[in-house]
This record gives C-alpha cells, sequence and structure tokens, in this order.
C-alpha cells in the first residue's frame, strides 16, 4: 500500500439533467471501465484523477469545471 497522491488537481461535474453517467477509466496499456456514478440534475460531484483512474467519461448534460476552464457536455 503506497501514499496517495494529494496534489492531484480536481474536477467538479455538475448534472444537468436526471441520470448523468460519470466513468472512471483504468491507466495502462488495457484500458477499462473501473468505477461508475450516476447523477440526478442539480448533484455534483468532486473527484480526481488517482493512480488507478487516466480519463473520465461523462454522459448526459452536465457541467465540468478544471482549474483550466469549464465546458458543458451535450451543448446544443
Amino acid at each position: 500500500m503506497g501514499c496517495k497522491d494529494t496534489s492531484a488537481e480536481f474536477f467538479v461535474i455538475k448534472a444537468l439533467e436526471d441520470g448523468v453517467n460519470v466513468i472512471g477509466l483504468t491507466r495502462g496499456s488495457d484500458t477499462r471501465f473501473h468505477h461508475s456514478e450516476k447523477l440526478d440534475r442539480g448533484e455534483v460531484m468532486i473527484a480526481q484523477f488517482t493512480e488507478h483512474t487516466s480519463a473520465v467519461k461523462v454522459r448526459g448534460k452536465a457541467i465540468i469545471q478544471t482549474s483550466h476552464g469549464e465546458i458543458k457536455s451535450m451543448e446544443e
């Protein structure tokens, strides 16, 4: 068991509709889904990348905020 990296940046996902899926993808040569959350309208998830998570997929209407800016998914 190693020391956790607390210096990783956080990002925020706010659901703009019910049923927004947030899916964590693993690191390494074999990228796989390893975690999934479902958010309803108005719910907020605060997360960060870890030694196991290299990417996050957001499915549904949501606002994603990072230190690099803000983006809306599924904008019409």
